[in-house]
């Protein structure tokens, strides 16, 4: 059944002195995002009101934000943090107030911790044959101790710490991991290795297996790569705790997919899997026959966790009909190896979360402070054995 055709009234409040007359533009669902593509007119001045109407809006949920005319130029809080993007349920002709505090470009470009470092603006993976930026966050005592430190390897690494590097689909958004580092418990090492440069290439590199528009994957090769070059790298180049308790593998979306993969080939070298948004739908019935294979070789896997994320309303490709509901594949898969892992499995459902970094960030949270709970609790284990 089609949706509804509505009509929105957007009236947008200028509450910033800085901008007055410049070409003020809406970006949002209703538009796939498109940055200068709904002219509203001009910014007026501070304390007044410009009006839009948005004339064929589907009924259902509206995105929006406000824009200057590219992602550098969005509106942003009075001290400089992007907002979300603003979210209306709309089922009538109606009208949705926006204000504009201020805006991005008025504040620093980076938003990226001190804390982070950079590894190596080209370090050598060999077996795929490629150099990629790798970045590292280093605990705030660092270098005031000679402590060791678990260490968490993530993939998508332009959109961890840094709002400057990262742009989405809707936007510049970033996880701040390094943020919730400083702010929460900075007593963590995070690898962060870059993407390949085109959604294609990223696609190649994260997936093991050949699959329709993907016929050489390179998936394996790259894992090869962190397990054999670029974790021993760091190993001795930084003091970290190295054995697999200590050492967990973080992605989402297909890099979700793939770190399912290295968990269960690699239980001796990642005692956690952390698989966020997994996309099992783009290579389902691999990763079954591969689970099953993997598990049936009787490696000891009793201390390691598989963490599993997702939002119950991530769906592929953005179709939200039931059939694409990626949190049932998820659950498929769930319940399926929970009868034949013989460690620990975890499965984490946010009722709101989409498929974006906006969710990611209170899913790292969640994630962090469960794996660091659980490493406390196996040292505390281990020290009370050995004395």
């Amino acid at each position: 059944m089609p949706k509804k055709i509505i009509e929105i009234t957007v009236n947008i409040l200028n509450n910033c002195d800085q901008f007055v007359g410049e070409p003020l533009f809406l970006a949002g669902t209703f538009n796939n995002w498109d940055t200068d593509h709904l002219l509203v007119g001009t910014i007026p001045e501070k304390g007044q009101t410009i009006q839009c109407l948005l004339p064929e809006v589907p009924s259902g949920e509206l995105e929006l934000k406000i824009t200057r005319g590219n992602w550098q130029t969005l509106e942003a809080t009075q001290n400089g943090k992007l907002k979300s993007p603003q979210v209306f349920k709309v089922q009538r002709d109606s009208e949705i107030n926006l204000e504009i505090e201020s805006w991005r470009d008025l504040f620093p470009k980076s938003t990226a911790s001190k804390q982070v470092h950079t590894l190596d603006e080209y370090f050598y993976f060999p077996d795929l044959n490629v150099y990629r930026k790798v970045m590292i966050y280093l605990p705030q005592d660092y270098f005031q101790t000679d402590k060791h430190y678990p260490t968490i390897y993530m993939h998508d690494g332009q959109h961890l710490f840094d709002e400057a590097r990262s742009i989405g689909r809707s936007g510049p958004v970033e996880w701040m991991v390094d943020e919730l580092l400083d702010e929460i418990d900075s007593s963590t090492i995070v690898v962060a290795i870059d993407h390949a440069k085109n959604y294609e290439l990223r696609q190649q590199e994260y997936l093991v297996h050949p699959v329709q528009g993907t016929k050489n994957p390179l998936g394996w090769l790259y894992l090869e790569d962190i397990v054999h070059t670029l974790k021993p790298f760091v190993d001795s180049n930084y003091r970290t705790l190295s054995d697999p308790w200590n050492t967990a593998m973080l992605g989402s979306s297909i890099a979700g997919l793939l770190t399912l993969y290295a968990g269960l080939k690699y239980p001796e070298v990642f005692g956690t899997a952390a698989v966020f948004s997994p996309s099992i739908w783009m290579d389902e019935s691999n990763l079954y026959s591969y689970s099953e294979n993997m598990l049936k070789k009787g490696t000891d896997r009793a201390e390691q966790e598989i963490y599993f994320y997702m939002g119950d309303r991530e769906r592929r490709f953005r179709l939200m009909d039931s059939h694409n509901n990626m949190k049932i594949d998820l659950d498929r898969y769930f319940n399926w190896i929970k009868d034949s892992f013989p460690g620990k499995l975890t499965l984490h459902i946010n009722p709101e979360g989409k498929h974006g970094a906006y969710y990611w960030q209170k899913a790292f949270e969640e994630f962090y402070l469960h794996w660091k709970s659980r490493i406390n609790s196996i040292h505390k284990i281990s020290n009370y054995e050995h004395n």
